[in-house]
């Protein structure tokens, strides 16, 4: 099915009709069976940092170390900085008994600016987790531990061929991440299918119980996935059976666990502001987010445009699922 982007959002500033951001989305079942959708469901994107459950179920398959959820959960997360996600970071190093030297992202100040310091280290970065639990499948697997980011090591062919899995791709675009590792783009409806399938890990054949590992610590610890003022986050806490994960330059994907859904959103021009009035609309539209939930999420639903300080106005999702 192919399509144009439709507006999904759009900026009112004291009355006026300020900026409209296109993109599309994408609702598929475990099955690849396309559900709902608004504009280009087959529209291309990289997955960025929305691949980290599977990356993380990847490397706990290969690592036996007995992490604990607070461990695992940084580990699927784009974390904020806070103290309490670097200790985590730290926590599950020690626990493979790898040292903090040997993290390969780029050094960095935290995304939270509360948390902000002058120093820069690669821990600090928003994908440490990521990295340090990469790092503990090579150490027990005895593989070449500085040149895990290289899209031929084994580590990263064994999590390509888990997104061909739960993409149902053969081909999958490769590119390289922000923070240095493979990244993997397919049409949105695969991006919304992979996580359909993180919704029923027994799709998933011998990562099921690493799935499953990953899903559950996501929900159990959704602090340790983002943090404070965090759309992820605050999805996870306030809609039951959600398991969200954000990424780079507009995308944002989620597990519905009830019903085995997956939802995938794309903001064409890359606009984060928009990820969360998107998200929500859509969760809305499935009947997954209730008027309870929504009020919750008011920041997130419908932000605030400030002028001067105070709200002038808001920006608001406008856009309708079409279904077969």
């Amino acid at each position: 099915m192919a399509g144009q982007a439709v507006p999904l959002v759009r900026v009112v500033r004291s009355g006026l009709e300020e900026a409209v951001h296109l993109g599309d989305v994408a609702v598929v079942d475990a099955e690849g069976r396309l559900v709902a959708w608004a504009g280009d469901p087959d529209r291309a994107a990289f997955a960025r940092s929305a691949m980290k459950p599977l990356q993380a179920a990847v490397s706990l398959s290969l690592a036996p170390f007995g992490f604990s959820d607070r461990e695992v959960a940084v580990m699927c997360g784009s974390h904020n900085g806070e103290p309490l996600h670097v200790e985590a970071v730290r926590s599950l190093l020690a626990r493979a008994g790898v040292a903090e030297g040997a993290l390969r992202c780029p050094p960095s100040r935290p995304l939270d600016p509360e948390a902000a310091t002058a120093e820069r280290a690669p821990v600090l970065h928003n994908c440490s987790g990521k990295h340090a639990g990469m790092l503990a499948a090579c150490r027990a697997q005895g593989w070449d531990e500085e040149r895990y980011p290289e899209p031929d090591h084994p580590l990263q062919r064994r999590i390509l061929e888990a997104v061909r899995e739960g993409t149902g791709l053969e081909e999958v675009a490769l590119g390289v991440d922000g923070c240095g590792v493979p990244v993997h783009g397919g049409p949105l409806r695969a991006l919304a299918r992979l996580f359909a399938r993180l919704a029923v890990p027994e799709a998933w054949g011998p990562l099921e119980d690493s799935v499953r590992r990953a899903v559950e610590a996501m929900r159990a610890h959704p602090y340790l996935v983002a943090g404070r003022r965090r759309l992820d986050t605050a999805v996870m806490e306030a809609v039951p059976g959600a398991v969200v994960k954000g990424g780079a330059e507009g995308l944002v994907c989620a597990a519905l666990l009830g019903p085995g859904l997956g939802v995938a959103v794309k903001v064409r021009d890359g606009a984060t502001r928009a990820t969360g009035p998107a998200l929500l609309r859509a969760l809305r539209g499935l009947g997954v987010a209730g008027e309870e939930e929504l009020a919750r999420l008011g920041a997130f639903v419908a932000p605030p445009v400030l002028g001067g300080g105070r709200p002038v106005g808001q920006i608001e999702a406008i856009f309708t699922l079409s279904q077969p």
